[in-house]
C-alpha cells in the first residue's frame, strides 16, 4: 500500500509527495507538527497540515532569505531572527564570522525540539555561541527594541494561524524602529501565482511600502511550495539590493552555496510582468 502526504494549494489544486513513514506527529499549543520521510525530497516538515521545509530543497529558500541582505549590507553585526525554528536561517548566517550576535524569536518550542531530533541537516547550529532564542511571539517582541539591529530577517509561516501578526502594519513599523540608520529587513513574501495567495503578496507588500523608504520584491523557484513561483521582500533605510550589491567583496568570502550566486542575485529582482502589475496596483 502506498502512502501519500497531500498539501491543498487552493481549492482545486492538490501537491502530493509518496511518504515512506511517519517519524513524528504531535500538537502544540499552537499548531500541529509533522515529520515525514519520502522518496524524492527526503525528510519534510509540515505545520497544521502545510509544507515548510523538505530537505531536498530548503537550501534555496534559505540561501536566498540570508545571502541576498548580505551581500548588499557591508557590515552586519546583529542580526534579529523572526521564526526559523526549523534552524536553516541560522545555518547560513553563522557562516559570517563578523556577525556578533544573532536573536531568534520562534513562538514554538516545540518545532525547535522537533527540527533538532529528526532534520539535523537545517537544526545543524542552533548551539552557536552567538545566538540567543527567544521563545516568544515576534510581533511583541519587536515593539521594544530601538536601532540595535543591522539586518531582521522574518522567516515567518503563512499570514494565517501562529504567523498571522507578522504580516501588519504595527509589525513592520516597528521592524523599521528597531533596525539601526541603515538597516535592511527580509521577508517571505508569500507567491503571487494563485489568487489567494496573491492578495497575501499585495497586501503584504503594501504595508511594507508604507513602511520604508526602499521596498523591492525578488523571487526564486522552490518546488515544494505552491506554485514553485516564490517572492520575498528586501526592506532598508538605506541600501538598494542592486546599486549596492558588493559582489566582488561577497565572493572573495568563498562561501560555497549551491543557489545562491551573485550574478543570480541581480537577476533574482528582475520579476515577470505580471508580478510587476501585481505590485505596482499598490505601490
Amino acid at each position: 500500500m502506498e502512502f501519500w502526504f497531500s498539501e491543498e494549494q487552493t481549492p482545486n489544486v492538490r501537491f502530493s509527495i509518496r511518504v515512506d513513514r511517519q517519524l513524528y506527529s504531535g500538537k502544540s499549543e499552537f499548531q500541529r507538527i509533522d515529520v515525514f520521510e519520502s522518496p524524492e525530497f527526503g525528510r519534510f516538515l509540515t505545520l497544521d497540515g502545510y509544507m515548510m521545509l523538505t530537505e531536498k530543497d530548503e537550501f534555496i529558500y534559505h540561501e536566498m532569505i540570508v545571502h541576498v541582505p548580505m551581500a548588499v549590507h557591508p557590515r552586519v553585526r546583529d542580526v534579529l531572527v523572526i521564526g526559523a525554528g526549523d534552524g536553516g536561517v541560522i545555518r547560513e548566517l553563522v557562516r559570517y564570522p563578523e556577525i556578533e550576535h544573532i536573536d531568534m524569536v520562534e513562538i514554538d518550542p516545540l518545532v525547535v525540539e522537533v527540527c533538532k531530533k529528526y532534520l539535523p541537516k537545517t537544526a545543524c547550529c542552533l548551539d552557536d555561541p552567538r545566538l540567543s532564542i527567544h521563545y516568544a511571539d515576534g510581533l511583541k517582541f519587536v515593539r521594544s527594541p530601538q536601532e540595535r539591529y543591522d539586518l531582521i530577517i522574518v522567516d515567518s509561516t503563512d499570514p494565517f494561524g501562529p504567523g498571522e501578526g507578522l504580516f501588519t502594519r504595527e509589525f513592520y513599523g516597528n521592524c523599521y524602529k528597531a533596525l539601526r540608520a541603515d538597516g535592511i529587513m527580509v521577508n517571505q513574501h508569500e507567491s503571487p501565482f494563485y489568487a489567494e495567495d496573491a492578495v497575501a503578496c499585495q497586501r503584504a507588500h503594501k504595508r511594507i511600502v508604507e513602511s520604508f523608504p526602499i521596498s523591492k520584491v525578488y523571487q526564486a523557484h522552490i518546488p515544494t511550495y505552491p506554485s514553485g513561483h516564490w517572492l520575498f521582500g528586501f526592506a532598508s533605510k538605506k541600501y538598494h539590493p542592486l546599486r549596492d550589491l558588493d559582489d566582488t567583496r561577497w565572493n572573495l568570502r568563498g562561501l560555497h552555496c549551491k543557489y545562491y550566486t551573485t550574478t543570480l542575485h541581480k537577476g533574482a529582482f528582475y520579476i515577470p510582468a505580471y508580478v510587476e502589475e501585481l505590485l505596482k496596483d499598490v505601490e
